[in-house]
């Protein structure tokens, strides 16, 4: 049988997928960080050298992975703002393909609800 996947597993799934999205968008990875709650997650520039922090959430659907605590992303805005960063937001949907209700497996297919990066607007950055 199956092992159901933890928290950790499942932020590290959302992590890979997110982090070939960033490749594919042509930006260089400084740092990364895959414990789960330590942020930014990716640390990365761009062609023109500007920093990004890179917050990844995974969350289980049907939750909306697009939504962020707001009052904790306006003290990590400063943090960016502190380190000439802009902020990336990234929420990844995950839930068992065959059956929402179940937990998701190792090894076994699910469904992903990825739309994309979002931009965060920061002080002064942007």
């Amino acid at each position: 049988m199956s092992k159901t996947l933890t928290k950790q597993e499942l932020h590290n799934l959302a992590m890979n997928h997110v982090g070939e999205d960033l490749e594919k968008r042509g930006f260089e990875f400084i740092a990364i960080n895959s414990k789960l709650n330590k942020h930014p997650q990716f640390v990365c520039v761009d062609q023109q050298n500007q920093k990004y922090f890179v917050i990844v959430k995974a969350v289980i659907l049907p939750e909306n992975p697009n939504q962020y605590d707001i009052v904790w992303m306006e003290k990590f805005k400063l943090h960016a703002a502190n380190h000439n960063a802009k902020i990336l937001y990234a929420g990844v949907g995950l839930a068992n393909l065959e059956d929402e209700t179940q937990p998701i497996l190792n090894g076994q297919p699910y469904l992903m609800n990825y739309e994309g990066i979002q931009v965060v607007e920061t002080p002064n950055l942007n």
